[in-house]
Parts: structure tokens; C-alpha cells; sequence
């Protein structure tokens, strides 16, 4: 699960706990909104930490070593047929 995931619980969980009142029996849905911005506060702090020790490691630079090329010219390759 990447950075969005992560903030995709945080906001469904405020949802929940915040911005509904709905009630179901045998769930308590303001529980399940704190749990779901628990873990994406968890992953958040995860990411972040992974993120930050993480280097880009640069290839090292390769050479370009041009090829001479001996072009023959024998009147018919330039295609005059001189």
C-alpha cells in the first residue's frame, strides 16, 4: 500500500467517525473509522520512513566511443554512377 492508500483510510476513517451517523447493529462504525485512521497513520509513518532512508543510486557514466567509418567511394556508391 503506497502514500495515497494510506491517506485514502485516513479520510474514509474521519468519515466515519465525524461525518455520519448512521447505526448498525453490532457494529460500532465510529470504532471502525478511529481503526482505519490508526493504520493509515501507521502506513503514513511507515512510508515515510522507508521513503526518507531510501538513495537513488546513479549509474555510473559510460564512455561513447564513436566508430570511424571509411566510406569507399568508387563513383556508383553515392548513386550518380559517375
Amino acid at each position: 500500500m503506497g502514500l495515497g492508500g494510506c491517506i485514502i483510510l485516513i479520510a474514509v476513517g474521519a468519515i466515519l467517525t465525524f461525518a455520519t451517523d448512521w447505526h448498525m447493529q453490532g457494529v460500532d462504525l465510529d470504532m471502525v473509522g478511529i481503526i482505519l485512521m490508526l493504520v493509515g497513520l501507521i502506513g503514513v509513518a511507515t512510508f515515510s520512513g522507508i521513503a526518507r532512508r531510501r538513495r537513488v543510486v546513479v549509474p555510473p557514466a559510460t564512455t561513447v566511443v564513436e566508430e570511424e567509418r571509411h566510406h569507399h567511394r568508387d563513383g556508383y556508391s553515392d548513386g550518380y554512377g559517375v
